[in-house]
């Protein structure tokens, strides 16, 4: 199951208690203060592993906390520090504070991580308040809290080319037929109800990463339809492919739209690379195919990328157009 969103709660650990303790040394009967320090609380780690790509687990497992320093001990032995907490997610996840909203950390890469929730320092012993007025100290500081956070954990997929189109414009027919992803194809909308990323090998020893992304409605940036749930899943991906049924009965509506959607989601988006290809092919004849070729698109008035997933037309051409605007 898919999941790429979740809240979690984390506790590091508290610091150890400083010890309170003396010499007693057989030849020294009024030895000075040896108490040691406590060891530091374990920390909450967050690290971005290239082995997961789904939030799942955390719909299970919500709070996690990491184990307290141990208390300082006599002879000026120091409590062992409390042991850190790793915990992994997909890269491409963001953490937000729960109450805010504000980014906190962004896990982009594989093998990033850092520190959620600091573990609170140890105590010092009472061999650290010896003074020449007060050689004898009977007391010593007690251990520190560990942070305590709650944050939301939000995934955003990585991938290089990202499909943008309405339901049952062919996106998942396309994914499906140029990498091993398998997503649930049927002729209805809303048939994929997940992201699906897939790896595109490129002629020989080349490759890329697309995302199906599920339909867009207009009104999505506004949660209509599967909403605004999706989008931010495009947001990190190098180039946007748009698709449109061959077959449709308004080719500049239908852009319009989708382009408008993007925009009102995030401008950012509008400041990618972006193609347009036109779906099913095989529904039309070539007279068609023709008029279609001579249609122009976005601010750079591109001509689009006509193909047929189910007969693999122009497959090879469409590929060899997104890497080419990928390689730029």
């Amino acid at each position: 199951m898919f999941i790429d969103y979740a809240s979690i709660e984390v506790s590091a650990g508290k610091g150890g208690d400083g010890a309170v303790a003396f010499r007693r040394e057989k030849y020294v009967p009024k030895g000075g203060p040896a108490g040691g320090d406590g060891g530091r609380g374990g920390n909450i780690i967050v690290q971005a592993h290239h082995n997961l790509n789904t939030l799942l687990d955390f719909r299970y497992k919500k709070k996690y906390f990491a184990e307290k320093g141990a208390m300082g001990g006599s002879s000026l032995k120091d409590g062992k520090d409390g042991d850190d907490i790793v915990i992994k997610v997909p890269p491409g996840t963001i953490i937000k504070d729960f109450e805010s909203g504000k980014i906190l950390f962004d896990l982009d890469v594989d093998g990033k991580e850092v520190v959620l929730a600091k573990g609170g320092k140890g105590g010092k012993g009472n061999s650290k308040f010896a003074t020449s007025t007060n050689q004898t100290p009977r007391y010593a500081e007690d251990g520190k809290p560990g942070e305590e956070k709650k944050v939301v954990l939000e995934l955003k997929l990585i991938a290089d080319v990202g499909l943008v189109g309405f339901p049952n414009a062919g996106k998942s027919t396309l994914i499906s037929t140029v990498s091993a992803a398998k997503p649930k194809i049927a002729d209805y909308p809303f048939t994929t109800l997940e992201p699906v990323l897939g790896i595109v090998k490129y002629k020989d020893y080349e490759s890329f990463t697309i995302a199906d992304i599920p339909g867009i409605i207009e009104g999505a940036h506004e949660g209509k339809g599967l909403g605004h749930k999706f989008l931010r899943h495009i947001e990190r991906t190098k180039i946007i492919l748009f698709l449109i049924e061959a077959t449709s009965d308004d080719f500049k509506r239908d852009y319009d739209i989708l382009y408008s959607e993007l925009k009102n989601y995030s401008k950012k988006l509008t400041e990618k690379k972006m193609l347009v290809a036109l779906s099913k092919a095989d529904l039309i004849d070539e007279k068609q195919k023709k008029k279609l070729s001579k249609l122009k698109f976005g601010k750079d008035k591109s001509s689009p990328i006509i193909f047929s997933s189910a007969i693999k037309y122009n497959l090879e051409l469409l590929l060899d157009e997104l890497w080419k605007a990928l390689r730029v």
